[in-house]
């Protein structure tokens, strides 16, 4: 039993345990966000117990973005297959450097592990990358979701001191809808 998941006996394992389909095909990015995260790791591709890496394929429409988020067990390289996209990640406290990039096709970009990023398609068209993550279950942090849409919810007097507004932006943040574009 290891990351949550049973191991296989290496007795029983095929060749679908080590196999995913469908990466070619492209995500629906008809949503608020105009984005799809396809991901690819243990859960998809049981083979993947252990081993330390995964994937995903990320699909923008213009003008689309992921959710500035975090991955807490892993370290993430992007590359462009299609379109153009402004990327970048924040460090930690108490310097919170913001690092950013325009990246083009075949542009590559690290996001460390544990920071915030984000992407944004900025081009005319859609756009496409794939991610290269350094665990088999890497977690996402989705920074409105985990702080807005706690359950139960973060006190609204703490978040509104926390961001130095008033009770009423807090509440309406908090009854906002979060969604989460992971597929």
């Amino acid at each position: 039993f290891v990351n949550g998941k049973l191991c296989k006996n290496p007795m029983t394992a095929k060749p679908e345990d080590f196999f995913f389909y469908g990466l070619d095909k492209p995500g629906n990015t008809s949503n608020p966000l105009g984005s799809m995260v396809t991901t690819v790791n243990m859960q998809q591709i049981p083979g993947l117990n252990t081993l330390g890496i995964s994937l995903a394929r990320i699909d923008f429409a213009p003008k689309g973005l992921t959710l500035p988020h975090a991955h807490p067990r892993a370290t993430e390289i992007l590359v462009v297959l299609e379109g153009c996209l402004y990327v970048g990640f924040v460090t930690s406290n108490p310097e919170n450097w913001l690092f950013t990039k325009k990246l083009y096709i075949r542009d590559v970009f690290v996001f460390p592990q544990g920071l915030i990023h984000f992407q944004q398609n900025v081009g005319e068209g859609g756009a496409v990358a794939i991610a290269a993550l350094s665990s088999q279950n890497p977690g996402v942090i989705t920074i409105a979701n985990a702080v807005f849409g706690a359950k139960p919810p973060i006190y609204d007097d703490l978040l509104a001191k926390a961001f130095q507004t008033d009770k009423k932006v807090t509440d309406e943040l908090q009854s906002a809808f979060w969604m989460d574009n992971n597929n």
